[in-house]
């Protein structure tokens, strides 16, 4: 058997409504989750620092709301992709602390993502608040 295979539950529809939970559990774990990350997490802290202060400055330059918006979306894409990688990192050292290349790899390549996203980040802050602090 394949280190990636996945044996699956067979669901009826009988089993799939025992198992289905209110909403309200769905978003105590999302919360939980979103705290266990920022508690843990310096990179993911250090992205919403950054990203407030970007949001203050951006209220201080009295930027049009569609910036403001633009940058609110890229600044929850750079946080959604760091959550991913740390979810990614967690899941890893659960399956084993040992070194696995393919671990290594699922690691960088998910790290990476994070980088990009960030670059991105920049390129979308400079295009916003280059003129108009030029302009002060």
């Amino acid at each position: 058997m394949s280190v990636l295979a996945v044996s699956l539950p067979k669901l009826n529809a009988t089993s799939y409504t025992n198992t289905m939970r209110p909403h309200s559990i769905s978003f105590f774990y999302a919360f939980r989750g979103i705290w266990t990350a920022l508690t843990t997490q310096l990179n993911l802290r250090l992205h919403f620092l950054i990203g407030s202060l970007v949001l203050i400055l951006a209220v201080y330059l009295q930027l049009p709301l569609i910036q403001i918006l633009i940058l609110i979306l890229t600044i929850m894409h750079v946080v959604a992709t760091e959550m991913f990688n740390t979810a990614l990192e967690f899941m890893g050292d659960g399956v084993t602390l040992e070194h696995r290349d393919f671990l290594k790899h699922a690691k960088d390549i998910s790290a990476g993502g994070v980088l990009l996203s960030a670059i991105f980040a920049i390129i979308v802050g400079l295009i916003i608040f280059v003129p108009p602090l030029l302009n002060l």
